[in-house]
C-alpha cells in the first residue's frame, strides 16, 4: 500500500501548495527523477484492474513537459491529464477531483461539497507496470486503492497493403436461427435481454417506470479470433446506442446518429473515442444497416452501407468497455446490451489467414 508521505505528496500536489510557494516545494524536494527515469515511462501501456476491466495510458514529453491521455475502464479517452510527472521511479498522474455532495437540505439541494483528489501512482518493472488507483475516503478515514497490473505496447506496426491479405472460409456466427449458441453473457450476474428469432439476434433491455433500474449483460461469441473482416447487418432505434467490439477490445460505434455531426463518440461506425468517421453514412433509425470491418494487427478499416468512412487507421489502444487488455491476444466479438435495444443479423467473420 502507499506510503504516508507519497499520500500527502500527492494531496498537495492534487489540492495546491500550501504555506510555501510551489516553486520553493520543487527546490526542495529530493525526489527529481533523471530524464532516464521520465523516458522509461514514455510511450503507450495498457493495463487491467478489478474484475474485468482494462485500461489505457500513453505518457508523452511535450517541450518542457511531460503529458498524458488515459482511458479508464467503460468511459472514453481522456486527452491531457491534470498533472503528469516521474518523482523518484514512481510516474504520477492526476485525475479530474471526485465532486462529491455531503449534505442537502430539505428539499435536497446541496448545503456543502467538496471535490476529493484522485491521482493513479505507477512503478515500472521493465516492459511492465503496476501500481494504485487512489482517492480519500469521503469519511476521511484512509483511501480507496485500486490495484493496477499492465504492460508497456510495441510499437504501431505499419498499415497493411489491404489488397495483398488473403481470407480464409467465411465462418457464420449466428449458428442457430432459434437460439444463442454460439453466444455468451460476459457478466454472469446481469440479465439478458438478448433472443434470437428467424435469424436475428435482438436486445430488449426492458425497463419499467418507478422500478429500480435493472442491468442488462452484453453478449460475446465463445470462439475467439485474431484479424478478420466481419460483415453485418444492425437496426438501431431511434436514441438508441450498442457498439461492435473486435477482438473485445475495439469498439465500433453502434447509435442512432443520421441527424448529429461527426464525431468520435456518438458517429456510427466510429471507433469509440478514438477515430472519427471521414463521411456520415448512416441511414435513419429504424433501417437496416451495413457494417464491413476488417481488422488486421492493431489497423482497422470500416465501411459503412458501402461507403469506406474509416480507412487502414491505426487504433493506439483498447476502446472504453473492453474486456481484454493484451492487443497481441485473440479475442471475441461482443455485442453491447448494457444501453439500449438494438437488433443484428447476418453476421459472417472471415479470418484473415497471411
Amino acid at each position: 500500500m502507499k506510503s504516508f508521505t507519497t499520500s500527502i505528496l500527492m494531496t498537495v500536489v492534487a489540492l495546491g501548495c500550501f504555506g510555501v510557494s510551489c516553486s520553493e516545494k520543487r527546490q526542495d524536494s529530493d525526489a527529481t527523477a533523471p530524464q532516464e527515469g521520465v523516458s522509461s515511462y514514455l510511450g503507450q501501456w495498457t493495463f487491467g484492474f478489478g474484475q474485468r476491466s482494462v485500461g489505457w495510458l500513453k505518457v508523452r514529453q511535450e517541450e518542457g513537459y511531460l503529458d498524458a491521455d488515459l482511458m479508464w475502464g467503460g468511459g472514453g479517452v481522456f486527452y491531457g491529464l491534470p498533472y503528469v510527472y516521474v518523482a523518484g521511479e514512481n510516474l504520477f498522474l492526476g485525475r479530474n477531483p471526485r465532486n462529491v455532495v455531503l449534505t442537502r437540505d430539505a428539499e435536497g439541494q446541496p448545503l456543502l461539497s467538496r471535490g476529493y483528489p484522485v491521482w493513479i501512482e505507477l512503478t515500472r518493472h521493465g516492459d511492465s507496470i503496476s501500481g494504485y488507483h487512489l482517492s480519500p475516503k469521503i469519511d476521511g478515514t484512509g483511501l480507496d486503492s485500486v490495484y493496477i497490473k499492465g504492460a508497456k505496447l510495441p510499437e504501431m506496426p505499419p498499415a497493411p497493403d489491404m489488397g495483398k491479405l488473403s481470407f480464409g472460409e467465411p465462418v457464420p456466427l449466428i449458428k442457430n436461427n432459434g437460439d444463442l449458441t454460439g453466444w455468451k453473457l460476459i457478466e454472469d450476474d446481469l440479465k439478458n435481454g438478448w433472443t434470437m428469432n428467424e435469424g436475428v439476434l435482438t436486445n430488449n433491455p426492458v425497463q419499467t417506470e418507478g422500478e429500480e433500474h435493472v442491468r442488462y449483460g452484453n453478449l460475446r461469441t465463445e470462439d475467439l479470433f485474431e484479424d478478420f473482416n466481419l460483415k453485418l447487418e444492425v437496426n438501431v432505434p431511434p436514441k438508441s446506442n450498442s457498439g461492435v467490439y473486435l477482438r473485445g477490445m475495439y469498439e465500433v460505434q453502434v447509435a442512432d446518429s443520421y441527424d448529429r455531426p461527426l464525431n468520435w463518440g456518438g458517429s456510427m461506425g466510429a471507433i469509440y473515442t478514438r477515430i472519427t468517421p471521414t463521411v456520415k453514412a448512416e441511414k435513419p433509425a429504424g433501417e437496416w444497416q451495413d457494417l464491413d470491418i476488417t481488422l488486421y494487427k492493431r489497423h482497422v478499416t470500416v465501411k459503412l452501407n458501402g461507403v469506406t468512412v474509416i480507412d487502414n487507421q491505426p487504433v493506439d489502444g483498447p476502446t472504453g468497455g473492453a474486456i481484454q487488455s493484451d492487443i497481441t491476444a485473440p479475442g471475441p466479438i461482443y455485442l453491447q446490451g448494457d444501453h439500449t435495444a438494438v437488433s443484428y443479423r447476418n453476421i459472417v467473420l472471415t479470418p484473415i489467414i497471411n
